[in-house]
């Protein structure tokens, strides 16, 4: 891995991170009910409307920036590896060349004697049904 992809994937967890943080740092929506009997201040740091955009913003920039960095990785740790264009182009051609005058017939086979317990076949056929 070369330094290239080494920053990409550094950048690329950062992000991921970042998402993380910023999904829990926003606010349900439950938590507008809650505010309305006392159960907390609403408005906070960035104001009552302005978290929800401001958060929900860098965390749409941040996706996006993920999205991308994905695809980025994913196109260099495919650049460098080749693959074979069919099995055959994986199996090394290591066979010895066949002498096509050293090829001779095989002997048909003898077929098996009947067992020993079981009745001899017939020598003759069957004779035919008399008919018309």
């Amino acid at each position: 891995m070369n330094w290239v992809q080494t920053l990409a994937v550094v950048f690329h967890v950062l992000l991921a991170l970042g998402i993380v943080g910023l999904v829990l740092l926003q606010r349900g929506r439950g938590a507008d009910a809650g505010a309305g009997f006392g159960a907390g201040a609403s408005g906070t740091v960035f104001g009552a409307r302005g978290s929800a955009s401001f958060l929900s913003r860098m965390t749409a920039v941040l996706a996006t920036l993920f999205f991308l960095t994905s695809l980025g990785l994913s196109y260099l740790f495919s650049r460098g590896t080749e693959a074979p264009a069919s099995v055959m182009d994986r199996t090394p051609a290591q066979q010895a060349p066949v002498d096509p005058t050293a090829i001779q017939a095989a002997p048909a086979p003898e077929p098996a004697p009947p067992a020993s317990g079981s009745a001899a076949p017939d020598p003759e056929p069957a004779p035919a049904p008399a008919g018309e």
